[in-house]
């Protein structure tokens, strides 16, 4: 099981999100997600590194995506964002339930809570726009496009997201998570983790195989 430490960055809620682009990009390193689970049915592993870091009251995630394809069709908060090219941050605070915020790369959101695959209960869209999202893709959706692109999104996520934890800080909070990333609909489907997954078929919602973080 992997180990991950999320810095704190001294940083106020008011900065851009360029300027907090800046300081997760000086401040902390890079990890890969380069397990392949199911190797035989979906060899494809596309190449993928994220920094993670937190100011006490947000997450702040970056992710850096090369792949031979690109699709971007959701655009409804919640939507089936999975079908598209995107990344996602699987994370629980009490070791019970869990909150899945996946991403596809124009940066539409699906937030779920719950402790399993079929009983999850959405989280408020209206509370899901105050994550501040920008990727080097735009935010306007596109038909799939094939070749060899490389991406970047970053990502701040407030903690009155966690709204069914009610968490007050950040700091000195340990968790457990994994990182991932899919493209159910393109025409290269992929199923890439962080922390390895021991299940028969691709299955992103196991938290018995997260792996351990913990916040500065």
């Amino acid at each position: 099981m992997k180990n991950l430490f999320v810095k704190k960055i001294n940083a106020q809620e008011s900065i851009t999100l360029e300027e907090a682009d800046h300081l997760i990009e000086t401040k902390t390193v890079t990890h890969s997600i380069d397990i392949l689970n199911w190797e035989k049915t979906f060899p494809y592993k596309p190449d993928l590194r994220f920094r993670i870091a937190h100011t006490g009251t947000e997450i702040w995630l970056k992710y850096y995506v090369k792949e031979k394809s690109i699709l971007a069709q959701e655009t409804e908060i919640n939507g089936d964002v999975y079908k598209d090219s995107t990344v996602e941050f699987f994370i629980s605070a009490d070791g019970t339930n869990y909150y899945n915020f996946e991403f596809n790369c124009i940066g539409t959101p699906h937030v779920g809570y719950g402790p399993g695959r079929g009983n999850r209960t959405p989280v408020d869209p209206q509370i899901l726009k105050t994550i501040k999202i920008n990727s080097s893709l735009g935010n306007e959706p596109f038909d799939e496009k094939t070749g060899n692109f490389e991406w970047e999104m970053m990502i701040r996520i407030p903690i009155t997201c966690f709204t069914f934890d009610k968490l007050k800080t950040f700091n000195c909070l340990k968790a457990s998570a994994n990182f991932y990333k899919c493209g159910d609909a393109t025409s290269e489907p992929h199923f890439v983790s962080w922390n390895p997954i021991q299940s028969e078929n691709p299955d992103y919602h196991r938290p018995e195989f997260f792996g351990k973080i913990e916040f500065e």
